[in-house]
């Protein structure tokens, strides 16, 4: 696949029916943004023709940045040394690309190093907060590619501005309208910090430095990042063995149920000791968990984690139910004190001690562990910037060991696809019985 690029520029807001605001205030990071990935984050989309003129999509997004003028700044600090978002307007990086292809001739798109070239950079130096590539196909197709840095918004928020910026290429107003003010999350007086954080959320600098040096030794193996279709009928069968010895009655998430089934296999796969602990990292959003609730409308990163954990040799020789209910009840305990006893922390002993954020995109291998990130409530297929809806979209190519993405299929009937990156020695273990559900218990 070979894209050429056109034109590489720097787009600013376009304040069409408001006054100039300052460029000199910000806005400081919650304790949810330090603590998140400090790290750009790519999804791709696509579209069949006709679609709108560049023009047209580049003008949409100005005015999408007058609203949310977090994107359009930069990250900083103010006089105290605090790091900040600088609400100066300098704006976003617009890139205009062509590919001498048809998109059928490139479809579908494999998880591999070739989808790097259909968005802008992933690279840490880069000053702008979000980056937008357009490429043209000589079918009329359109891919765009997004990227946006995670520490200004997770994937909630993000997903708001990408609606919102197809609302603004249609002629709409922004709604609904971004809540902006991150300093809701204010620490307890006195502080209860009720649960452990320290090699949660938050470690020791020694330790980060530590694990950094052990990753070195593994970053030259083979990983391939695979993809996995599981249609309605498998995940309504997973779901209900799931929950057939759930005591509650209410069955287990379809959610619940796959990453537990993928836990299973891909532990399976790996090969690992039975006396191993393998645990995973799954995002929990605070905006329902909080109490009061905070509005979806919310701006910004409100995420913590959960993370089952066990034994290699129990997770496989206990039914899956038994995992369902490991990260059922996992994901329970992330609730709304657990959050307040996180910000307290945060405000406290985390800057008491000098720690430093668990969470961390320049791990290459997670192994024995697993982690997930989860788009499947995300309304990312909405962005319509005037002539439909895209038909297809996915995450970049990240080819970290046992990072997963879980996206609604671009089938629209409810099947997910998953994006799972593995040793390529593991692979073909990981098909065999990716589809089985009792091959684990025979």
């Amino acid at each position: 696949m070979k894209i050429r690029v056109e034109s590489s520029k720097i787009i600013k807001p376009f304040y069409e029916h408001t006054p100039h605001p300052s460029t000199t205030s910000h806005i400081p990071l919650s304790v949810f943004d330090k603590v998140t990935y400090e790290a750009q984050i790519a999804i791709i989309y696509a579209y069949h023709p006709p679609t709108p003129l560049n023009t047209a999509i580049e003008l949409g997004l100005r005015k999408a940045l007058v609203v949310y003028r977090e994107w359009g700044g930069r990250l900083g600090e103010d006089e105290h040394g605090n790091r900040v978002i600088l609400l100066n307007d300098e704006g976003v990086r617009f890139v205009e690309a062509s590919s001498s292809s048809t998109l059928d001739q490139v479809m579908p798109f494999k998880p591999s190093p070739s989808l790097l070239s259909l968005h802008p950079s992933l690279k840490d130096n880069v000053k702008e907060l979000v980056q937008v590539q357009l490429t043209r196909f000589t079918c009329g197709s359109l891919v765009v590619g997004f990227t946006a840095h995670h520490t200004i918004a997770d994937g909630h928020s993000t997903s708001n501005f990408l609606v919102a910026w197809g609302q603004t290429c249609r002629g709409l107003r922004v709604n609904p309208l971004p809540l902006h003010d991150r300093n809701i999350f204010t620490p307890q007086n006195p502080p209860l910090i009720e649960y452990q954080h320290k090699g949660v959320e938050f470690m020791s600098k020694l330790k980060k430095e530590h694990d950094s040096l052990k990753e070195v030794h593994h970053i030259s193996e083979d990983v391939v990042v695979h993809k996995v279709h599981f249609t309605v009928e498998f995940l309504m069968n997973l779901k209900g063995k799931a929950s057939s010895m759930n005591g509650n009655n209410k069955p287990y998430s379809t959610f619940e149920s796959l990453l537990a089934h993928l836990w299973r296999v891909i532990t399976k796969a790996r090969g690992l000791s039975g006396f191993e602990s393998t645990q995973i990292r799954i995002s929990v959003n605070g905006r329902t968990r909080l109490n009061p609730k905070v509005p979806s409308e919310y701006f910004g990163n409100l995420v913590l984690w959960a993370f089952p954990t066990t034994k290699v040799k129990e997770l496989l020789r206990e039914p899956l139910s038994h995992a369902t209910k490991l990260i059922h009840d996992a994901i329970a305990k992330v609730n709304n004190d657990y959050f307040r006893s996180f910000v307290d922390f945060a405000n406290t002993k985390a800057k008491e001690e000098d720690l430093v954020p668990t969470a961390n995109m320049n791990k290459h291998i997670l192994c024995p562990n697993i982690e997930v990130d989860s788009w499947l409530r995300f309304p990312f297929y909405d962005l319509d910037f005037g002539t439909g809806c895209p038909y297809m979209f996915m995450p970049s190519y990240f080819p970290t060991e046992g990072m997963m993405f879980l996206i609604p299929s671009f089938v629209g009937d409810g099947s997910i696809d998953v994006f799972i990156p593995l040793f390529e020695d593991k692979l073909s273990l990981f098909k065999k019985i990716c589809y089985s559900l009792d091959l684990l218990e025979d």
